[in-house]
């Protein structure tokens, strides 16, 4: 008996031990998920690789083509781009039209995090600047953008009545009510952190342009960053053996930071769901019809080469992440010409936003009928045109479109506060919008290949061919099965 009443409060003070563990485990999880970042576990990613490989891919893609051949590629791009993204506005407002997912009050919605205010213009001009960055050094890793400061202001006061009583009191009094202090914000130049993709490309392509112009004398060059190039996507290789495990750990960490799983309820889960049907009609029904209806193959064949792609960006939640893995799987799974990826696919990253259009325009509708606001037909082409435009300024790095909302907000007049309301579930959103960017930007560089395939084979043909035999000999790991003397065939066998 002795022996067992030893044993019980042993055990019973094991156990208060683990639930104390327990506890203090839950109340650091998410200080310990905050230490170790997303940011952090893809940081030799993004930040090294991804700023070599943008650069010398636009440049080797532009080196390789002609002035005329760069310009078509470029135009038929651009105009899948826009197509696309309009596209995806137009599904987004219908579907939250339809669903009406913002029945109700936002008393008792939860809100999460702040919004910092930016205006349309403010946002527009900060987009233009850093398309020309003036030090490229420093575009590597940050990018402009316009702060705002508080800065006090003092009016004179024109009140005879103000005038008169103070002077009754004495003079003193009087001087300190002529004038009264306001304070407003002013914009003011600065910065963030973050790669400049859009000024990097920029540059990239009129340095590519040049090279390209510039035949035997810039050869040197041309060869140069190809080499470049291919090495940092052997490296690219080497890190993607481990890819899958650090994007299980992403996705973990973020379930894990959310303190209240019961916040996604009510209006906020209608809106979820309005949200993945939206981007479900348009990747799986608009793009793959799209792709069909131009090259007259079949979508998912070429879908299932993605898969890759589509994991990391589901992971990394940044189409500029996933871009050397997205290079990887169009150029070696679904035979892409190699100078069309390397063209179209860094501008994609940066400017095709397809995912995030329709969340915008989406989110904004959404916001509105939350605060029982009717949105007139102007008002709804208003959303939809800042939504195209926002979307080409977000960036390709994680919940980018939380910040281009604003401007869409803005622009009739919605109170850009309760953007709080949705940031809740932008963690997961953000993940399938990245995704459906990536795929768009995927399908459209198998479109412009087989749109500009009669150019690409006339290059081929000027250059003697150079180009092809150029891209046999670097892949990866080829064996080159070279014939022995035993092997070699006899002077009778080649005379008959």
């Amino acid at each position: 008996m002795t022996k067992s009443n030893g044993e019980e409060p042993r055990l019973g003070g094991r156990m208060e031990s683990f639930q104390r563990g327990v506890r203090k485990r839950t109340l650091l999880a998410k200080r310990k998920v905050q230490n170790i970042t997303k940011e952090d576990v893809k940081s030799y990613l993004f930040r090294n690789a991804f700023v070599l490989l943008t650069v010398t891919a636009v440049i080797v893609g532009m080196a390789a083509l002609d002035s005329k051949a760069s310009g078509k590629m470029g135009m038929r791009a651009v105009v899948y781009y826009m197509t696309t993204t309009i596209i995806a506005v137009v599904i987004g407002i219908v579907i939250v039209i339809i669903i009406h997912p913002g029945k109700g009050t936002k008393e008792n919605m939860h809100r999460e995090g702040k919004i910092v205010q930016v205006t349309a213009a403010d946002a527009f001009l900060d987009l233009i600047r850093n398309m020309f960055p003036p030090n490229l050094v420093e575009a590597c890793f940050k990018q402009f953008k316009t702060s705002y400061e508080k800065r006090s202001f003092k009016v004179p006061v024109q009140s005879n009545e103000t005038l008169v009583g103070a002077v009754i009191n004495n003079v003193s009094e009087a001087m300190e009510t002529l004038t009264r202090i306001t304070e407003e914000l002013v914009p003011v130049p600065g910065s963030v952190n973050g790669v400049n993709a859009l000024g990097l490309v920029v540059f990239s392509m009129c340095f590519g342009f040049v090279i390209g112009n510039m035949k035997e004398q810039g050869q040197a060059l041309k060869e140069f960053f190809d080499s470049l190039n291919e090495a940092i996507m052997r490296l690219v290789a080497v890190i993607m053996w481990y890819a899958p495990l650090g994007i299980l750990f992403l996705i973990a960490g973020k379930i894990v930071e959310m303190e209240d799983m019961g916040v996604i309820g009510g209006q906020l889960a209608m809106y979820t769901v309005t949200v993945i049907v939206g981007l479900l009609i348009h990747a799986v029904i608009v793009l793959p019809l799209l792709y069909f209806l131009v090259t007259r193959k079949n979508p998912w064949v070429f879908i299932g080469g993605l898969l890759q792609a589509l994991i990391t960006a589901l992971g990394t939640s940044s189409s500029s992440a996933t871009l050397p893995i997205t290079f990887k799987c169009l150029e070696e799974n679904n035979g892409v010409d190699k100078r069309v990826t390397r063209f179209v696919l860094p501008v994609g990253a940066t400017i095709n936003m397809d995912g995030t259009a329709l969340y915008e325009a989406l989110a904004a509708i959404f916001i509105a009928q939350v605060n029982n606001f009717e949105l007139n037909f102007g008002q709804i082409i208003t959303i939809s045109i800042t939504a195209t435009a926002a979307s080409i300024g977000a960036a390709g790095i994680p919940q980018a479109g939380l910040v281009t909302m604003v401007i869409v907000l803005t622009s009739v007049g919605l109170p850009t506060d309760d953007i709080t309301l949705i940031i809740a579930v932008d963690w997961f959103l953000d993940r399938l919008r990245t995704t459906t960017n990536v795929l768009g930007d995927s399908l459209g560089a198998g479109i412009v290949e087989h749109l500009s395939r009669h150019e690409l084979k006339n290059r081929d043909m000027e250059m003697g061919n150079s180009v092809i035999e150029e891209n046999e000999m670097k892949k990866p790991y080829q064996l080159i099965a070279q014939e022995s003397e035993t092997e070699k065939p006899t002077d009778s066998e080649t005379k008959m």
